[in-house]
């Protein structure tokens, strides 16, 4: 997608060729391209509004609606913000008395487009020429460009002293390449000036990789990490004046439930009990493992590993609980007797702190039966485990 392309679906003939392609979208691409052309739609613009209907259609599941009308990129896609959840933080900024914010790095828009709808003037910065414009085009096909505008340019020369707040969601893919960039440091801007904006503006967010490593969590900041429907997604980091907790794990199914602490206690150790919660993957990333346990009068079986385990179930949307009925030393051929014994065919198979492939497994169990089953691969005070088990419903 260039320039050039954008502008040609923009007007009424790349409008009319978007129409027709969103009714091929999910069929054979090229099945697709030749029906646009038999249709009279130049090749070029066939393909650009080919692309866009087959990206909208990937885009549901973020941006719901909406994505009908907005303009994509793949590597935009992929970074943009679930708009549940820019949503979401968007009531949080307007909450704290946010009036003017800076989205320094705004992508395709989602996260301005969010705080616009809050009713938050937005200044989008954005490096990319087919980006920017791309933004541009989503604000005003959501009848916000009032409200957020955007400028092509470098997020680090940004005025920030014109803006209550900034938002800044660093490129972590290559440009090029379009491979994941795992260090920090190598974000664009970088992370040096990401960081360095909470001394410079009182009410600053930035969303980062969910992998980060907490030895990069500035001081003071709230670290909260986000999962959507079991998936973890993003997280972000609360600075200066907006920074409520150590730190938050939030968890959308699909309403949202937040659990907060300070991310630096440690859960008490116990044998394994007759039920085992699995806890979310935001309560793990923001070491929250241990105010959950106190939610639960639960233990962990090993220091080092995330299950905790409990005489009694307990309704709770942090964690997904199994109730346990073997707890054995892991041997495959004890456990491939014991499975056909009670007639298995069929295992969801769970696993933290074991060197297995849960699908090698799967394999070599030789499953047969009408019967189903959890396992669950992990150690237990350091020597490998396997728990049988299944879901509380």
């Amino acid at each position: 997608m260039d320039l050039d392309q954008l502008a040609a679906l923009r007007t009424p003939e790349g409008s009319a060729a978007l129409t027709a392609a969103a009714e091929l979208a999910g069929g054979d691409p090229l099945a697709a391209a030749s029906a646009l052309r038999a249709a009279g739609v130049p090749p070029t613009l066939a393909a650009a509004a080919l692309t866009q209907a087959e990206l909208r259609h990937r885009a549901v599941g973020k941006f719901g609606p909406a994505a009908a009308g907005m303009f994509l990129t793949r590597p935009g896609l992929e970074q943009a913000t679930r708009r549940v959840v820019a949503d979401r933080r968007a009531a949080r900024l307007r909450a704290a008395g946010v009036r003017t914010l800076a989205d320094l790095g705004c992508g395709l828009g989602a996260d301005a487009l969010a705080a616009a709808r809050a009713g938050i003037r937005v200044y989008g910065v954005e490096a990319d020429p087919v980006t920017a414009a791309m933004a541009a085009a989503n604000a005003a096909a959501a009848g916000l460009a009032d409200l957020f505008t955007v400028e092509c340019g470098d997020a680090t020369a940004f005025d920030v002293s014109r803006v209550d707040a900034v938002f800044c969601d660093p490129a972590r893919r290559a440009t090029g390449t379009g491979r994941r960039i795992f260090d920090p440091r190598a974000y664009s801007p970088p992370w040096d000036f990401v960081t360095g904006l909470a001394e410079r503006v009182p009410r600053t967010v930035v969303k980062v990789a969910p992998g980060l490593d907490h030895a990069l969590i500035p001081a003071g900041a709230e670290a909260e990490w986000v999962s959507v429907d079991g998936d973890l997604v993003e997280a972000a980091l609360w600075c200066g004046e907006l920074a409520e907790v150590p730190r938050r794990a939030s968890v959308y199914r699909p309403e949202i439930h937040q659990l907060t602490g300070s991310g630096d206690t440690e859960a008490p150790v116990g044998p394994p009990r007759r039920y085992l919660y699995d806890p979310d993957p935001a309560v793990v990333r923001a070491h929250l493992v241990a105010e959950l346990a106190t939610e639960l009068d639960a233990t962990l079986a090993d220091p080092s590993i995330a299950y905790l385990y409990a005489d009694h179930p307990t309704r709770t949307p942090y964690a997904r609980c199994l109730e346990i009925t073997d707890v054995l030393p892991f041997s495959l051929k004890r456990l491939r007797a014991l499975l056909r014994e009670r007639r298995v065919g069929r295992v969801e198979i769970l696993k933290r702190g074991s060197a297995l492939t849960p699908e090698q497994l799967r394999r070599d169990l030789r499953l047969a039966g009408d019967q189903a089953a959890s396992l669950v691969l992990t150690r237990v005070a350091g020597a490998p485990t396997v728990l049988i088990g299944r879901p509380v419903v």
